[in-house]
């Protein structure tokens, strides 16, 4: 699922900045600012930016380019370097295409970079916790650097670290010659989560009190690390924002052409994909496509083996790889390998997870935003067509049952009704059956993000008809700075930033001055997240969100996928 996105904030050029530095000289009329932050990292000092309240240091390699003989191999040790590299501007986003629209793929396969923004580092005092966010963008597009992190910082007291990884078939493509599907995005986070235990103290942060949080994407990718063994010890809190382990979006919901959407997949599926694209681009044989199901056991490990595809893969251009048909299709995360041993919903349900308190929650109305781009292609203007839709996407049984429980006649329109339903089948349910499961097991907090005049930071004109309320991803401006927010909103943000960094902190999300967020217990220990008297209250969502259908129904009981 992709979240579209503007990118956020400036920055100074840089060059006019150094060559003030430079000459020693300031404005005239001004006193000299702090000197420019410099954090001496186990591969290299690094000089960033002072900006009074943080400092950030940005474009830091976390591991080695991986181009060339590097493409699909699991992320190596950055280079060291002498001096003092500048780290005042970001560095390359991820090959990508554009979220929407036409147009030629963009970024660099060179761009294993993070971004540190911290409370100035040369005040020192007690170690400060880390968060490390990985960004949403359906794993084909975006980048650590839009995500402006200040109010964390200032505010919160926290070090936040963005990252960069591996996107589409850079990031989480398959083929037998690799040993099946490494999922090279996931190692990629791995990879940047052992540079922030190795360098989290020398920008005033504690290696021992990291949290991983991520929206989108980047919250399955946090799912991906509660399960992986590879990730065991590389955290200690969990944050999952509208993209648990559990989620899913039924067939045909969107586009006639989409079938059901299931973020994880078989290792074998993955790979034999990877065979039949090794094919088409001239790099393969019909016979090694078939092959592909049956990943030998003695090539387990990436790059083992013979690699004559994968070494003719390797040779092609990057912009013969970044088509969106290859960038669709290899978005999904593989599991039955060493990365994932195992299904992650299905792990939680069974307790095999790493044991570190996680808050998990979604927006009220998470499929607006998506429908909207689609409802010129594949319209729902009235009850035939809803019921159509229903049809398309359940067995006939279920598209009544559906029916019944979200009556057209109780919306403002069908494509409300329709919006209605997806998100609660698709995100809010799902999110609540892995609550379950983790609370089992682990201290859990749950939220929903429900102000319905959210502003939209998406860049997406809004759809007559269908307001986009509080729709995926609409929470982020209350954590990062980037659109006006109104006074009430603004309430709400420093309320937000205090419940994540408090839990960042110290495993509970008690914010001064705001209500209590009681632990998980039940769907009734939810807590509602809007600005306002009374916006912030404890709300049991199950019920709201018709969850004993979702929970009977969906997804044992899809429609042909």
């Amino acid at each position: 699922m992709r979240l579209l996105r503007r990118r956020w904030g400036s920055a100074l050029p840089a060059a006019a900045l150094s060559l003030l530095l430079a000459a020693g000289a300031a404005p005239a009329g001004t006193a000299p600012g702090p000197p420019e932050p410099v954090v001496t990292t186990d591969r290299g000092a690094v000089r960033g930016r002072a900006h009074g309240a943080y400092d950030t240091f940005e474009g830091v390699p976390y591991a080695a380019a991986p181009t060339g003989p590097l493409r699909w191999r699991l992320p190596e040790a950055a280079p060291a370097w002498r001096g003092v590299r500048e780290a005042a501007a970001p560095g390359a986003r991820c090959v990508q295409l554009p979220p929407l629209g036409p147009g030629g793929p963009s970024g660099s396969e060179d761009c294993l970079f993070l971004n540190v923004t911290a409370p100035p580092v040369r005040d020192r005092g007690p170690l400060r916790p880390v968060m490390v966010w990985f960004h949403g963008g359906g794993f084909q597009n975006g980048a650590g650097d839009p995500y402006r992190p200040d109010r964390l910082a200032v505010r919160g007291g926290a070090v936040v670290v963005t990252v960069n990884y591996r996107l589409g078939i850079f990031g989480l493509f398959g083929h037998p010659e690799l040993g099946g599907a490494p999922n090279f995005a996931v190692a990629d986070q791995q990879a940047a989560l052992r540079w922030v235990r190795a360098n989290a103290e020398r920008f005033g942060a504690d290696p021992g009190n990291v949290t991983v949080f991520g929206e989108s994407a980047g919250a399955l990718s946090v799912c991906a690390h509660l399960v992986s063994p590879a990730s065991a010890g590389l955290f200690h809190r969990a944050v999952v924002q509208s993209g648990s382990c559990s989620t899913t979006m039924p067939p045909r919901s969107l586009l006639p052409t989409l079938g059901t959407y299931e973020p994880f997949t078989p290792e074998r599926r993955t790979a034999g994909d990877g065979a039949a694209a090794a094919v088409r681009l001239g790099c393969g044989h019909p016979a090694g496509a078939a092959e592909a199901v049956t990943v030998q056991a003695g090539a387990r490990q990436a790059g083992a083996g013979q690699t004559r595809a994968v070494d003719c893969l390797r040779r092609l251009d990057a912009r013969s790889l970044a088509t969106p048909e290859l960038m669709r299709r290899f978005s999904l995360v593989s599991y039955g390998n060493a990365s994932l041993p195992t299904e992650p919903r299905r792990a939680l349900r069974e307790g095999r997870f790493h044991r570190v308190p996680v808050m998990q929650g979604t927006t009220r109305d998470e499929m607006r935003v998506f429908l909207g781009q689609t409802l010129a292609a594949f319209p729902v203007t009235d009850r035939a067509a809803y019921r159509a839709r229903l049809e398309r996407s359940f067995d006939a049984g279920t598209a009544r049952a559906v029916e019944a429980e979200y009556p057209v006649d109780t919306y403002p329109n069908p494509a409300v009704a329709l919006a209605t339903l997806l998100s609660d089948a698709s995100f809010t349910c799902p999110s609540l059956r892995d609550a379950d499961a983790l609370a089992r097991h682990v201290p859990t907090y749950g939220y929903v993000f429900a102000d319905g005049d959210a502003p939209n930071a998406t860049g997406l004109p809004e759809v007559p008809g269908l307001p986009y309320a509080a729709s995926h991803g609409f929470e982020l401006p209350y954590l990062f700075t980037s659109v006006p927010l109104a006074a009430p909103q603004r309430e709400l943000a420093d309320r937000m930033t205090g419940y994540w960094t408090a839990f960042a902190r110290t495993g509970i999300p008690a914010a001064a001055g705001a209500p209590a967020w009681p632990r998980y217990r039940s769907p009734a220990s939810v807590l509602n997240l809007a600005p306002g008297a009374g916006g912030i209250r404890t709300v049991d969502p199950r019920a709201a969100h018709h969850c004993a259908l979702w929970d009977a129904r969906w997804p044992a009981a899809a429609g042909p996928g």
